[in-house]
């Protein structure tokens, strides 16, 4: 962060500055956690359900806190602090704040329904080549991680890409208070948090707060394969490009292939020209959040040249998003397990059928629930169960009860031949798939946050120990 005086700090957030702070400057980082506290840094006491920030505000003074914003006085009133009615509003307005001193910094805002890290954290590889680029850590997109990250740009940032979440009406329009955009990417409108918010087109109302937030010389960078987002360009004032497989889209990729792992090659099609590319990254859904990062790069200056180079060169950053790892026994584990929801499990499922195919061996899933889908929940399980029996899988694996619904999706694709297992927690997971697997199969990990199934791949790539209970097969 930018280095400011205690005294300046209250003055943004709308705080009071305690005595013990006279003279205080914050040079360094802005932490919640006080064991990450570094000399000169800015301790946020947050209230959790599990721990009060306050309790540690005296420790992170110790290790070097230059200042503590806390929501009430501290008990020892000779610690520097600035005092707020709310830690996490003041956080974001003192975010805001910082930003508005960085006038050089544009702001690339990313949200939609899948994807937003993973094409976050593109944008942000090819962006880094052109000026020096800060960017989201995994998916810290909510009202403190938005701001946290804000506040990791200073006076040589050149790009800040952020990743924007919502669970409801309004959440994404705050973000953009925080950090006006300059450049807006929609990826997609699906059914993630769907229970919550009633339907797609509540989501597409959401997600659109982000290009209504645009000014009149930015940008709007839309998925013109998804109709709700493509009819958000008559909500922004901004310049729109559109991105996609179409014809009509301004940047489209042409000649898609696949390769043996599941790694798309392409070419990449703008008007500013044409050029090849080849992603490290696993499965065709990639595609998609690369062309929303190329048009996002062009638009900030770049050649085609130059950004079909970068996404050559880019690796996946956040865990857990179809990582790829090999057992010693020749078992290729894909560990997508950081979320889930019907979309992104579909993208995954057919990777890992191309996979699987390419490589001579079977193909099997274990997935956990999708959660926060409301009434919809049975259905959209069941509709899972039914895309891995289409989709050619020896085997699927259920874990949990809210799982179950996918067996029974299986087991109503009656040409399917592979085998069903139910079972309730992640160490029978690991078990039952032991039990299965053989050299040169492909399987798929996933499910949502709630479920914890990365360390069902986590348990396959570690040395076989015998823990665990299989849940038992069933014919489907």
């Amino acid at each position: 962060m930018i280095p400011l005086a205690l005294s300046e700090i209250a003055q943004i957030t709308q705080g009071t500055a305690a005595p013990g702070g006279d003279g205080a400057v914050v040079a360094g980082p802005v932490v919640i956690d006080s064991r990450a506290v570094t000399p000169g840094a800015l301790f946020v006491a947050l209230r959790g359900e599990r721990a009060d920030g306050h309790d540690f505000a005296a420790a992170a003074v110790a290790a070097g806190a230059a200042g503590v914003l806390a929501q009430r006085p501290l008990d020892d009133r000779a610690l520097p602090a600035v005092v707020v009615d709310d830690t996490v509003a003041a956080l974001g307005r003192l975010a805001r704040g910082v930003l508005a001193r960085l006038p050089e910094a544009v702001v690339v805002g990313v949200t939609g329904s899948a994807g937003k890290t993973s094409t976050k954290d593109l944008i942000a590889q090819i962006l880094d080549r052109h000026g020096p680029t800060v960017a989201a850590k995994g998916s810290f997109n909510n009202e403190i991680g938005h701001p946290l990250t804000v506040l990791r740009a200073d006076a040589g940032t050149r790009h800040l890409v952020l990743e924007m979440g919502a669970r409801g009406i309004g959440h994404i329009a705050y973000l953009c208070e925080i950090s006006p955009p300059r450049i807006g990417v929609v990826l997609n409108v699906g059914s993630a948090h769907i229970g919550e918010f009633g339907g797609r087109e509540a989501i597409a109302q959401a997600k659109g707060e982000l290009v209504e937030a645009l000014p009149e010389d930015g940008t709007a960078v839309l998925n013109a394969d998804d109709p709700l987002v493509r009819a958000m360009a008559s909500r922004t004032k901004a310049e729109v490009v559109t991105f996609g497989r179409g014809a009509d889209a301004d940047v489209r990729a042409a000649d898609e292939t696949l390769d043996e792992q599941g790694r798309p090659r392409f070419t990449l099609v703008a008007p500013q020209g044409s050029v090849p590319v080849t992603l490290a990254l696993h499965g065709a859904h990639a595609v998609g959040n690369a062309l929303a990062a190329a048009a996002v790069a062009l638009r900030a200056g770049m050649t085609p040249q130059a950004v079909a180079e970068a996404l050559t060169q880019a690796r996946p950053v956040s865990r857990w998003r179809m990582e790829v790892g090999r057992t010693p026994e020749g078992v290729v584990v894909v560990n997508d397990a950081y979320n889930a929801n019907p979309e992104s499990v579909r993208a995954a499922v057919d990777t890992v059928a191309h996979m699987a195919r390419s490589a001579g061996g079977r193909a099997f899933a274990a997935l956990g629930e999708m959660a926060e889908l409301g009434g919809r929940s049975v259905a959209e399980h069941e509709k899972i169960g039914q895309h891995v029996a289409r989709s050619g899988f020896a085997g699927l694996v259920a874990v949990g009860a809210a799982a179950a619904p996918m067996i029974d999706g299986a087991g109503q694709v009656g040409s399917w031949t592979g085998e069903c297992v139910q079972v309730d927690d992640v160490g029978a997971a690991v078990t039952a798939l032991r039990e299965r697997l053989r050299p040169r199969d492909v399987v798929l990990v996933k499910g949502s946050r709630v479920a914890g199934m990365e360390r069902v791949a986590a348990g396959l790539l570690a040395p076989a120990s015998g823990d665990g209970a299989d849940g038992g097969a069933a014919p489907c």
